[in-house]
């Protein structure tokens, strides 16, 4: 990820249902032991409840086609 080191930059899962929840720790330790093997590191993705969710204003939508990066 080169630059992008934090906690801020960790993925996450988020899940609204117990089964969704299930799977998702199920694929992360299936997952794991390919992870370490190919980069030395094991998963740290984060699996974590659904929140309400908020839309981010209409000039951060589509900012890359937007700012033809």
């Amino acid at each position: 990820q080169g630059p992008d080191i934090g906690t801020q930059y960790r993925s996450v899962v988020f899940f609204h249902t117990p089964e969704q929840e299930k799977t998702a720790l199920e694929m992360k330790t299936k997952l794991n032991p390919m992870a370490k093997e190919k980069f030395n590191a094991e998963i740290i993705t984060e699996i974590k409840p659904a929140q309400e969710f908020h839309r981010a204003e209409e000039y951060h939508q589509r900012y890359l086609e937007k700012s033809n990066l």
